[in-house]
């Protein structure tokens, strides 16, 4: 997949980033598309909003599944949390 061909971050507008999942997932899939942009407002809102609600330092990165077409959060507890998974 070429990088006009990546989805959309609904958040911020942003290509998304080809993104695999590590070897011991439940995912059930070789890899996602995720929001890595620092400043999308689903991740930066994200820090407040876990540690009202669940008392953790940790946020959230969007994203897709390309095989199941599903979309939702990606749990971090730091910027660069998951970064190393990164293909492009």
């Amino acid at each position: 997949m070429n990088q006009e061909e990546r989805p959309v971050c609904p958040h911020c507008q942003q290509k998304m980033k080809k993104w695999y999942c590590p070897d011991v997932s439940t995912w059930g899939t070789e890899f996602q598309f995720v929001c890595f942009n620092d400043e999308c407002p689903y991740f930066v809102r994200g820090w407040d909003h876990m540690m009202k609600t669940q008392n953790v330092t940790a946020s959230y990165r969007h994203r897709y599944n390309p095989e199941t077409k599903e979309t939702g959060p990606l749990p971090v507890w730091s910027k660069d949390n998951f970064k190393k998974q990164i293909e492009d």
